[in-house]
């Protein structure tokens, strides 16, 4: 696709539709390593201590995946390859020690007792999978970084590519351990996991390595050509997505002030993920703004219109038909009360919907201009918004279960969004009163 030719919809698409693909694929992983671990004995025991920790690496593994959004818009040539290389490096190192204090200190029992509420005799088998699960991050943190260099070549089929490989290892690997009755410990999903994932880091340094030869030593009008130049856009990103970690606990901490506590947290658990399912092939909305933006922007808002509706009609046709009680009865097993009060949190956060699309698009905005610093500042705004909505609904109706941390979120990243447009609009703003 050359930077002269002018620019098609249809070729949005084939760049879009693998990154969504890709995406979406990735929650079948843990539908397969949930299934085997279905499988064991001691199945709610084993899946507990692969859950718990697997929520550890979640936090541990941002610094990974934000590599992938840094090198899409900042490597154009070899030299910047090198100068994000870098900056990587110190990721892989700043991870891998972390990974170490978690399973080798008494750190991690610290960690998953006082922060994630471990019981006792769970915490040397959370340690376990964690000790194999740190790993994860690593080999995703190299994924990461070819994926930058594959998506900013428009290559996004690769993505594609590497995810159904990963899937079929993991498949395979799931029928080995459950056919060789294996399945004794929540370690078992860890190495799934992490096999699949060094299976798709493979194909991504493959690939990627491949187009690096393409690509000039040196491009004359590129202005990253340092770790420093690098930093100065990660950092923020790191900081905001730090910020971001607070939000998922802070929800389920005050739900558990609700009148019915277990209720709340399990209505809004699976609200949370189905919302997560129909929003997760809109979630690179980003890349077409970086990539696309400053050859056609009209294009470009042409096909966020286009898309950007997508999710909320698509979980309002979940709330308000009856696939949604469906696919919640049948696929995910809910029943009886928790039913109801699951389809009235998702619709809560058909607002959530709504929003993700286009605050997305407006982050690729903020990251191509190089203003990264910015998404701190609207991060916290998303926090605060999500906080104060959170302690007055608990105080005022606390009957609203789920509900309250459903409207929290979606408040809470509408505040987020209106943070980041206004300090869009604001240079336009000025510089039109100049005029």
């Amino acid at each position: 696709m050359s930077a002269s030719e002018p620019l098609r919809l249809r070729q949005l698409f084939a760049f879009f539709l693998p990154l969504g693909l890709s995406a979406s694929l990735v929650t079948i992983s843990h539908v397969i390593i949930n299934s085997t671990l279905a499988r064991s004995a001691e199945a709610e025991t084993v899946i507990a201590s692969y859950a718990i920790a697997l929520s550890l690496l979640t936090i541990t593994e941002r610094p990974a995946v934000l590599l992938r959004q840094s090198c899409s818009a900042l490597v154009r040539d070899r030299l910047s390859f090198r100068a994000m290389s870098a900056v990587a490096y110190y990721v892989f190192g700043a991870i891998f020690l972390i990974g170490l204090l978690v399973s080798f200190t008494p750190v991690g029992e610290w960690i998953f007792r006082h922060f994630f509420g471990v019981a006792p005799e769970l915490l040397r088998a959370t340690v376990k999978v964690y000790q194999i699960l740190m790993f994860v991050s690593i080999f995703s943190a190299i994924r990461c970084l070819y994926h930058g260099i594959i998506i900013f070549n428009y290559r996004t089929k690769w993505l594609t590519i590497g995810m159904a490989v990963r899937l079929a290892v993991m498949y395979l690997l799931s029928v080995y351990f459950i056919e060789t009755d294996q399945v004794h410990s929540g370690q078992i999903g860890a190495i799934i996991f992490l096999s699949g994932m060094i299976i798709e880091a493979a194909v991504a340094v493959f690939e990627g390595r491949r187009l690096l030869r393409t690509i000039p030593e040196r491009k004359p009008d590129h202005p990253v050509s340092s770790p420093g130049h690098v930093m100065r856009f990660y950092k923020p990103l790191l900081y905001s997505s730090l910020i971001a970690v607070f939000l998922g606990p802070s929800i389920n901490a005050l739900l558990g002030k609700t009148a019915d506590i277990e209720l709340s947290i399990a209505s809004y658990a699976i609200a949370a993920s189905l919302i997560q399912l129909v929003s997760s092939f809109f979630s690179y909305m980003h890349q077409m703004v970086l990539n696309f933006y400053p050859r056609d922007r009209h294009l470009v808002n042409r096909f966020a219109l286009l898309l950007g509706f997508v999710p909320a009609a698509l979980l309002s046709l979940l709330c308000y038909t009856p696939l949604g009680e469906w696919l919640m009865h049948h696929v995910m097993g809910v029943q009886d009360r928790l039913l109801h009060e699951s389809l009235d949190a998702l619709k809560v956060f058909i607002l959530l919907a709504l929003v993700l699309p286009w605050l997305d698009f407006l982050n690729g905005i903020i990251m191509l201009r190089g203003e990264t610093r910015v998404m701190v500042r609207s991060q916290a705004a998303n926090l605060a918004v999500t906080l104060v909505v959170l302690v007055t609904c608990v105080l005022l109706v606390p009957a609203w279960g789920g509900r309250i941390g459903a409207l929290a979120a979606s408040l809470g990243s509408l505040g987020e969004m209106a943070a980041v447009f206004y300090i869009i609009r604001r240079p336009a703003k000025a510089s039109a009163e100049a005029m």
